[in-house]
């Protein structure tokens, strides 16, 4: 198609009156001092939150109060993910030098290893937070430190997503247990540090200008290693990229008749952008950049987003507000043709591809439950795929840690 579909991009990403005069002069200054858009934080956390990527603290003790109390769904999510191969004690990680992973992981020289060990790590560490068996600690910790031993670089064309992908796993399980145990010893978490600035920042740190899901995964790893090295710097430029992005990957009818472009995408013609959008020329509220692509990678773009929001808001600086009107409305288009509605003529030829994958419970329990958005299309789709599991990919067990989650 164009230079804008994942699989063809081939170049690496290295490199995002009298007395009402004064009121409004009082006003203005406020709006200035507050940012632009007049009252959002800019800045990163003076002072970072740890555990603090993707959960923390106060959702973990939730989660293992739940889960200790045999109540549902976390109990039954807590099972299946005690079941999965991500949570074995046996496990044998496999790291490499060098990870190749070309268009669609072919060839596929470490990638899948790569991202199920990330979970794997990311699995294990829930697992001994809940239960407290420090045999989950320092299985998590022998993954990591296999890593950080030896990776030096992500190589072909699909090494930024598959460096977003990873490195969206390695920073929450090194949250945790950097932060809640004190099995692993601070020379090899100096090192993990290391791997995580060296080998991943830089590759996820300046964007895509491939399809939204790639830059949205890479930028949720930016902000969750940024968390974890304590780099305001890195997490400030993801912000920012993250600004950029949701508007140009989620439509709402008051963007105007066409999609926004993503900040130096060069989408600058009608053509350009119906072209990115794959061909849909008619646009509602919650269409997303790539709905008419397939639901599955449009499900990698949901999850990026609320996760990146999620990891905000432990942090002090909450982007939900942001998006939430975008969020909401992609989260319950999607989910009622999931749910079975069929499809109008005019929306992608009448045929929706794949699913979504386990990628709503996130964004659900912030907009719904916490902010207190009715959407009755994602809470029937997020309640009939409970538990919810992994992707495979970087999301995992969202229903454990987030399902109805308060904290």
């Amino acid at each position: 198609m164009s230079r804008w579909r994942d699989e063809s991009r081939t170049a690496r990403t290295r490199r995002h009156s009298l007395f009402a005069a004064p009121l409004l002069l009082v006003t203005l200054l406020a709006t200035l001092l507050a940012g632009p858009a007049g009252g959002r934080a800019e800045a990163a956390p003076a002072t970072f939150v740890h555990p603090g990527v993707l959960v923390s603290r106060g959702q973990l003790d939730f989660t293992r109060e739940q889960v200790n109390a045999g109540a549902q769904p976390w109990k039954g999510a807590f099972d299946q993910m005690m079941a999965s191969k991500y949570a074995s004690l046996s496990r044998v990680p496999k790291p490499r030098s060098v990870v190749e992973c070309g268009s669609y992981s072919n060839p596929n020289l470490g990638c899948t290893d790569e991202r199920e060990d990330a979970i794997a790590a990311y699995t294990l560490s829930l697992a001994w937070y809940i239960t407290r068996d420090g045999r989950y600690a320092q299985k998590a910790i022998e993954i990591m430190d296999a890593w950080s031993a030896v990776i030096t670089d992500h190589t072909n064309s699909n090494a930024p997503l598959q460096t977003g992908w990873a490195g969206s796993s390695w920073p929450r399980a090194a949250e945790i247990i950097r932060y809640t145990s004190t099995a692993w010893p601070q020379a090899r978490v100096d090192r993990f540090k290391t791997m995580l600035r060296t080998v991943y920042l830089p590759e996820v740190t300046n964007g895509s200008h491939s399809n939204g899901n790639w830059e949205l995964s890479m930028t949720e790893a930016a902000i969750g290693i940024a968390v974890f090295l304590e780099d305001r710097a890195a997490y400030d430029k993801a912000v920012a990229k993250f600004r950029g992005r949701v508007p140009a990957y989620i439509y709402l009818a008051s963007d105007g008749a066409l999609p926004k472009a993503a900040p130096g995408s060069g989408l600058d013609t009608r053509d350009e952008l119906v072209r990115y959008w794959q061909g849909q020329t008619t646009f509602v509220d919650g269409l997303t950049q790539e709905t008419c692509r397939d639901l599955t990678h449009t499900g990698y773009g949901l999850a990026a987003i609320s996760n990146i929001a999620e990891t905000s808001r432990i942090q002090g600086q909450d982007l939900y507000p942001e998006v939430a009107d975008r969020l909401r409305h992609a989260l319950g288009l999607q989910a009622k043709y999931e749910l079975g509605e069929p499809v109008p003529s005019w929306l992608c030829g009448g045929t929706l591809r794949d699913h979504l994958g386990p990628v709503t419970e996130v964004g659900f329990n912030a907009l719904h439950h916490r902010m207190g958005y009715g959407m009755t299309n994602t809470q029937r789709l997020t309640e009939a795929n409970r538990p919810a599991g992994t992707n495979n990919l970087f999301v995992a067990w969202g229903t454990l840690t987030h399902a109805a989650n308060p904290r």
